[in-house]
Formats: structure tokens, C-alpha cells, sequence
């Protein structure tokens, strides 16, 4: 674990009190999901033993829970305070990639280059110089889209990413399985073999089982350029590894507060502070986001079902070029670096960095929460108020 301690600072600034929020926490009985309201923690798995199911039968609209006090003092009280868990346990959890025309660039760059970060700089001038504007004024589907990739492929520059940015089609793979995400104050995993790897400061959409959004929070969507640019192919290696998806503090569910419109116009602040002194602020504006959140939700209900609901991340705009150590070599993580996601909505995420096989083992998983649930008698019907 990491050496945190949550504070009211890590809440959504402003008024937060007046917000609905749902989270999880460990207790001595096992994961526990909550709900603030008013700024009081309950909690509320007698109402439903899952953040799923209380999602699926909507239940802060039914039940109320037993009372926990005030969340920031709950969980600073000392040894003694609750962990704080992902927000999530059984939703299947989606990413949507290359929304943003930067990140679309960088992921052209990545391929480019071949995994090689020294090369990065000189396919970034010629692909920036090349495209500039013209990707960033594109809608995704449109004829003018259609119009640019024909372009392209006559100058010999076209690329699969640029396919899924600017084409009808949008990026959505598995990021993390169910019960994987790690929460605030938790280590945050890179694999040990990459050389060039960066964090993706996003939001996430909560949905239910019918594809309809429930809340929003926040979530770093680790990402490894090395592995992931030298083949496509590789994207499930570069994307889901032990600790490799950090999501919290809590979603916070949509009311007459809190809307998509919200999200829609959020900036999610990123802070990355090194052991070596190292300090890197970077900005995410959805504004400039490529598809519409409510687009990339139903992109990714599509034919599928998802009984236990899921959460989509939805891209980032962040892409870290500056040099950290050799020059031409840009951004990558070093073991230590201190990770802050923030967004006046919806509070700020903080993790540390370590490798994916130094972080805690992913142990706890759909059998052993059965069993837990079992034997806290949470699982019958009569366990509900």
C-alpha cells in the first residue's frame, strides 16, 4: 500500500456535500460498498452486497444503510481507517482509445517509431507538419473524415489509429477484469520490461445493464508506448496488468448536480511528482474530444450485453512529450512517481507508481467474494432492507 491519507481535499472542491457518491471500502468483514450522502458514509450492503447490484436496482433511491460518519473522517482516522477499494468490483471495465486528435498523433508517432522512444521526435515534426489542424477540425464518420483518409493514403501516411480517430468505427477494448481495478492510495502497476510507458489521465462512465449512465468518475488508464508501438497486436499486454488500472476516489452519480453535460465540459488536471525532483503537470480538456460520451456508450453496448453493468474510459488528451532524462526520448515513468487525477467534479485519484510485478497480487477474485458475501449472509433475499 502506498502511504496515503485521505482528506477532504481529495473530495470534489466546492460544495461536495451536496453530491451523491458511491465507493468501496475493506473492512474486517470484507469489501463494502458505500454511500455518501450529505458527506456521511453509509454503509449499504445490506440494501445491496455489490456496487453492481446497488447500481442495477438503483439503490440510494430505496435504501438508506447504516451510518458510518463523515467519509473524511472515516477513512483518516489512523491504523484503524477503512481502505479505500476502486469504486468498482463486478462491472466489466471498457476503454474507448485515440479520441482526442493529439492522442491520435501519438499513437501514429508510437507505430511510427516502432516502440522506440528516440525516435519519436523526428515522426512527430513530419506527422504534425503533415496534419496539424486538419485532424482536430475532422468529424469522426464525415465526409470530410473520408475526405482526409483518402488523402492520406495517397501520401502514404494513412495508419490503423487514424482509422479508429477519424473513421465511423470507434476504438473500445478490455482494459481491466472485473475486481482488478485498484483505488485510491493504491501502488499502480507498469510492467517491469517497458521502457516508455506514460499515464492516461481520464473519466469514466458508470453505466447499468441497459448501457444507460449512472455517474462518472475518475480512472488512469496506464499505457505502455513501447509495447503497444511495436505491434497493435499488443495492445492487450500493454493495457492490462497486475495493478495497471487505478479508478476512484467514487463515482459520482448523476442527480439535478451533476450531469453528463458536466463531464462533458470537465478538464482533468494530471500531476506526476518523481522521487528525483522530477514534476510534470499536463491538461485534459473534454472539450476537445473527438466522439460525445453518450456516442462512445452506445459504441460499446453495441450488440453486447453487460448484466453486471460496465464503465467506460474515455480517452485521453494528455500525451507527455517533454524530456525527462535523455533528450528526443520524451516522457516515461520512473519506480516512485507519485500519480494526482484531478477534476473539480468529481475530486482527485492519487496513486504511486511501482512495477506490475512488485505490486500487490491480484488475489481476490468472483469465488472468494462469493464466499465472503456467503458468509456474511448478504447473498439471500431476506439480507435486504
Amino acid at each position: 500500500m502506498a502511504d496515503f491519507t485521505f482528506s477532504a481535499a481529495d473530495m470534489p472542491q466546492g460544495d461536495w456535500q451536496r453530491g451523491l457518491y458511491l465507493g468501496r471500502i475493506e473492512t474486517p468483514a470484507g469489501p463494502t460498498p458505500i454511500l455518501i450522502r450529505d458527506g456521511i458514509a453509509h454503509d449499504m450492503s445490506r440494501v445491496a452486497p455489490t456496487a453492481a447490484e446497488l447500481i442495477s436496482i438503483r439503490g440510494w433511491e430505496s435504501g438508506s444503510g447504516a451510518p458510518l460518519g463523515p467519509i473524511e473522517t472515516l477513512l483518516s482516522s489512523g491504523p484503524a481507517a477503512p481502505r479505500l477499494l476502486s469504486p468498482l468490483d463486478l462491472q466489466c471495465v471498457k476503454a474507448a482509445g485515440v479520441t482526442f486528435a493529439v492522442s491520435a498523433i501519438e499513437r501514429v508517432i508510437e507505430e511510427r517509431a516502432r516502440g522506440d522512444a528516440s525516435a519519436a521526435a523526428a515522426v512527430r515534426d513530419r506527422l504534425e507538419s503533415r496534419l496539424g489542424a486538419d485532424i482536430r477540425a475532422v468529424v469522426p464518420g464525415s465526409e470530410n473524415a473520408a475526405a482526409l483518409k483518402a488523402m492520406l493514403i495517397e501520401d502514404g501516411m494513412w495508419s490503423q489509429y487514424l482509422e479508429v480517430a477519424i473513421g465511423p468505427d470507434a476504438e473500445v477494448f478490455t482494459k481491466a477484469p472485473i475486481l482488478s481495478t485498484v483505488g485510491w492510495g493504491a501502488e499502480i502497476g507498469i510492467r517491469s520490461d517497458s521502457s516508455w510507458n506514460n499515464p492516461e489521465p481520464e473519466i469514466l462512465i458508470v453505466a447499468d445493464r441497459a448501457g444507460v449512465a449512472v455517474g462518472a468518475s475518475l480512472g488512469n488508464d496506464v499505457n505502455l508506448r513501447d509495447f503497444e508501438g511495436r505491434s497493435a497486436l499488443l495492445l492487450g499486454k500493454a493495457k492490462d496488468n497486475n495493478a495497471s488500472c487505478s479508478i476512484g476516489p467514487f463515482v459520482r452519480l448523476f442527480d439535478d448536480g451533476f450531469t453528463m453535460d458536466d463531464v462533458r465540459a470537465a478538464q482533468v488536471d494530471l500531476l506526476i511528482e518523481g522521487e528525483d525532483g522530477y514534476r510534470l503537470a499536463g491538461t485534459s480538456n473534454m472539450a476537445q474530444i473527438s466522439r460525445d460520451p453518450e456516442s462512445l456508450l452506445a459504441q460499446t453496448m453495441s450488440e453486447h450485453h453487460y448484466p453486471d453493468g460496465f464503465a467506460l474510459f474515455l480517452g485521453t488528451l494528455f500525451a507527455p512529450v517533454d524530456d525527462r532524462d535523455e533528450p528526443g526520448r520524451g516522457f516515461t515513468h520512473k519506480m516512485g512517481d507519485v500519480v494526482a487525477i484531478s477534476t473539480p467534479t468529481l475530486g482527485r485519484l492519487v496513486n504511486r507508481v511501482t512495477s506490475s510485478k512488485a505490486a500487490p497480487p491480484w488475489t481476490f477474485g468472483v469465488s472468494d467474494l462469493m464466499r465472503n458475501l456467503a458468509a456474511r449472509q448478504l447473498l439471500s433475499s431476506t439480507a435486504r432492507e
